[in-house]
């Protein structure tokens, strides 16, 4: 074991390191380069001008969001793999991120003043779906092919919801098209805030439970063998994997196959065990997500590309790589 820390202990702190050197590029990168000796004067509130302005009320709530989403919804790819027992598995194929979507169009068609409510509503639509989904694996002996035709069918009846909550009422999502593919070009502060710290709140519960996540990996008898209350601790995951999907769907809509890159990459070099990979996790989808959307407002520019776009060219062939490569229709 002894040989192992040091490389795993190396992982989780290069991947810490490419985190924030994501942040500072999305801080200094734009249509306005800004020096880092600038970025650093206005973190710390000696900053003056235009620079100074661009960077605190429109580059650092952005790339706040791009950190927290990316991490949520890594970690709760993390975690839906394992309780599921399936490694395609992920908030956005799974229909989480579709569950959390439509609650949250739902929320603002009725509510449209009620911001504030918007992290509840995309954990109530998250846990809800993720529910059904658990309710499936139960009855279909956790199929692959079968957890993933669900998440398909669940994604397409919340999508029409979605449309359904915008065809009534027009302007309960401001900038739809970009909530509907993932992107953070109108991200706040006042919106980032709440689910933070939601997404904080559950982080801290899925590296509380990480020994029990380990416990589950081992099949659900063996853990109950060894004395876990399994269906008690599925749902409290899940639960915990649906406020971590819905925070970052509050902050950029449905953005997808973040909880299915990162979790697969790191398992080739964190291994199985929960609590280095919960926290590798978190680290390597806030780098991803951030390094994703600075590029793809940056390459092309004027024009920008969501974020979501550009993570499902990559995120797509991905998935069908993994789809082919282990026979999704057997079972994990």
């Amino acid at each position: 074991m002894e040989k192992n820390k040091l490389p795993r202990r190396g992982v989780l702190a290069l991947t810490a390191l490419l985190a924030v050197l994501a942040g500072a590029l999305s801080l200094c990168l734009g249509a306005a380069a800004v020096p880092p000796g600038e970025l650093w004067a206005a973190l710390t509130g000696r900053g003056e001008g235009t620079g100074a302005a661009i960077l605190l009320y429109v580059r650092l709530p952005r790339t706040a969001g791009c950190m927290v989403a990316g991490a949520a919804l890594a970690v709760a790819g993390a975690v839906i793999q394992t309780v599921l027992a399936n490694p395609l598995a992920s908030p956005n194929v799974v229909g989480v991120n579709a569950g959390a979507g439509a609650a949250v169009a739902l929320c603002c068609a009725a509510a449209p003043t009620a911001a504030g409510l918007t992290p509840l509503a995309a954990f109530a639509g998250a846990f809800g779906s993720a529910m059904l989904v658990l309710g499936v694996a139960r009855r279909a002996g956790a199929s692959r092919m079968t957890l993933i035709l669900t998440g398909a069918a669940l994604s397409s009846i919340f999508s029409a919801v979605i449309d359904l909550a915008v065809t009534v009422a027009p302007d309960a999502l401001n900038g739809y098209t970009d909530f509907r593919v993932g992107g953070l070009g109108e991200v706040t502060m006042a919106r980032v805030a709440p689910a933070a710290a939601v997404g904080g709140v559950c982080l801290l519960g899925v590296l509380l439970l990480t020994n029990e996540l380990d416990l589950l990996a081992l099949g659900g008898e063996t853990a109950r063998s060894l004395g876990l209350r399994v269906e008690r601790m599925r749902v409290a995951l899940l639960a915990l994997a649906a406020g971590l999907a819905g925070a970052a769907v509050s902050i950029g809509g449905l953005i997808g196959f973040v909880g299915l890159i990162v979790p697969h990459l790191l398992r080739r070099f964190l291994g199985e065990e929960s609590l280095p990979l919960v926290v590798g996790c978190a680290f390597g989808g806030a780098a991803l997500l951030t390094v994703c959307d600075t590029a793809a407002r940056t390459l092309f520019a004027p024009y920008e590309i969501p974020v979501g776009v550009a993570l499902s060219l990559g995120g797509g062939p991905f998935f069908l790589w993994l789809l082919l490569g282990r026979k999704g229709g057997g079972r994990h």
